[in-house]
């Protein structure tokens, strides 16, 4: 009878043994989707880096609520004054990705014209700054080698178009009339090609002949028996543009009329947006 019973009891403990191994394996069955759960977490942990990829720069409202100077007291300024100016895009340079900023050529109904150097922008809003469109720029006036510029602006779209004739300066070549009409966009006309460099060479790849395509090309002008370098400005005018590819079929002893924006370095230094060939 004990034998029995400790047989009985025998079988009892196997069956709970089986119970509580039967248990243990339901259990890690049922532990097995938190033990996988970080892994199912992946691609929200991901979404940062994809919605990074893919951001748009924000966009910066502006509010410049000054009214802007007329271009008579922004001439009067002083250089490093603050300025506050309203004007017309007619020409911009090509977007340098690396700073975020763009330089443009602006000019008002009045004739007043502006260089804006280094403008931050995004790309985006690069892309909307179309001729004829009016920009309100708060900056300071800045000078280098006589090129009066605004730096460290801020700016806004404003309502309108304008876009601007360019004037017959010709007649102001070799004056000190001139540089009042720095910054516009103006036309020389009757201009003879002269050789420039060592040779008869009709233009040059920068100014001393050091540059290869895609540079901004130099050439030439005379006018009234004085001679005056005139540049194709690459970042503004680059290869693939028409008066680009005009200067390099030009010849020496060609008389043509130009058009382009009244850049300064150390002088006069025209930077031409349109030739013809008369």
């Amino acid at each position: 009878m004990k034998k029995a019973f400790v047989i009985l009891l025998t079988g009892i403990m196997m069956t709970a043994a089986v119970s509580c191994g039967g248990g243990g394996s339901n259990s890690a069955a049922s532990s097995a989707p938190a033990a996988e759960a970080p892994a199912a977490e992946e691609p929200a942990e991901e979404a940062p880096a994809e919605a990074e990829a893919t951001e748009e720069p924000e966009e910066v409202e502006m509010n410049i609520p000054e009214d802007p100077m007329t271009y008579e007291e922004y001439a009067a300024a002083e250089i490093d004054s603050e300025v506050v100016i309203k004007g017309a895009i007619q020409g911009k340079q090509a977007y340098y990705g690396e700073k975020s900023v763009a330089t443009i050529y602006l000019q008002d109904e009045t004739g007043g014209a502006y260089f804006l150097y280094e403008l931050p922008c995004t790309e985006k809003e690069y892309e909307l700054m179309e001729k004829g469109k009016f920009l309100k720029v708060k900056g300071y006036k800045a000078e280098w080698s006589g090129e009066v510029e605004v730096i460290d602006a801020t700016w806004q779209f404003e309502d309108g178009e304008y876009i601007a004739e360019a004037e017959d300066v010709t007649a102001l070549l070799g004056t000190d009339e001139l540089a009042g009409k720095q910054n516009k966009f103006v036309a020389f006309k009757g201009m003879t090609v002269e050789a420039i460099g060592d040779g008869d060479a009709a233009y040059l790849y920068n100014w001393d002949g050091s540059g290869q395509e895609g540079d901004d090309l130099y050439f030439n002008v005379s006018v009234n028996g004085a001679t005056y370098q005139f540049t194709v400005e690459s970042y503004l005018c680059g290869p693939d543009t028409d008066v680009y590819k005009a200067v390099k079929e030009l010849k020496v002893g060609d008389v043509v009329d130009l058009e382009g924006f009244l850049y300064w370095y150390e002088g006069p230094n025209p930077h031409i947006t349109a030739v013809t060939v008369q």
